[in-house]
């Protein structure tokens, strides 16, 4: 039988989970500094905008982080299933196979050969029974906490200027000039790791990212 390679540990959080929680942080925290007034807008005000992006983006990083754990239980409940399924079904051979490629996403499936199978199902067999029900692990818990601070973190590039400089209008300039540099900067990380042209993605996230404020603002984000 061929021979399967040892799985790689997997990643607490993947580029692409860091890219849109950095993305989402920056388009709250935009729905802030773009809706302050600097023509009028007093030191009161200025302190009030930066309380409140502040604070929106750490409930939107423990909600994110939230919703992360609740996705690993869901992914871990349906490998579950799918692995009693494939215990279950051992003394039926074709059944047992059907599983097991069931459990793999589509791409993979159709490449995995026949012996390749037969060799997953072997250390099915061997291995000790799944647990009863979904367990959080401590990289669950890593990653919770890093989805939070990334969309929490996010939030300080862009109103560090209002932090420093007195003049409101100055600082708008500057904070936007370092949100349009960070929404560039990850449009085109993800670009490199999606396989498609850096620099027009680069440029396409700044409109979008933009567009998407506009739309916040627009809905009384």
């Amino acid at each position: 039988m061929t021979e399967m390679p040892p799985a790689e540990s997997k990643r607490v959080l993947d580029p692409m989970d860091r890219i849109s929680e950095i993305l989402f942080g920056l388009i709250m925290v935009l729905t802030y500094t773009t809706t302050l007034g600097v023509m009028t807008a007093s030191q009161a005000d200025v302190r009030a905008m930066l309380v409140g992006a502040l604070g929106c983006n750490l409930a939107w990083g423990i909600i994110d982080g939230g919703l992360y754990l609740m996705e690993q239980i869901r992914e871990r409940s349906r490998d579950l299933v799918l692995l009693r399924d494939a215990r279950r079904a051992a003394n039926d051979p074709d059944t047992a196979r059907r599983a097991v490629r069931n459990a793999l996403p589509q791409p993979l499936a159709s490449a995995v050969s026949a012996d390749q199978i037969e060799t997953m199902l072997e250390r099915l067999k061997d291995a000790p029974p799944p647990p009863e029900r979904p367990r959080l692990t401590g990289e669950d818990w890593w990653g919770a906490l890093g989805i939070g601070l990334l969309c929490f973190l996010s939030t300080f590039p862009v109103v560090i200027p209002f932090m420093f400089i007195d003049d409101a209008r100055l600082a708008l300039r500057l904070s936007n000039g370092i949100a349009i540099a960070m929404l560039f900067v990850c449009g085109y990380v993800f670009a490199r790791y999606a396989g498609i042209q850096p620099w027009i993605m680069g440029v396409l996230m700044v409109v979008i990212g933009t567009a998407l404020t506009g739309v916040a603002i627009a809905l009384g984000g």
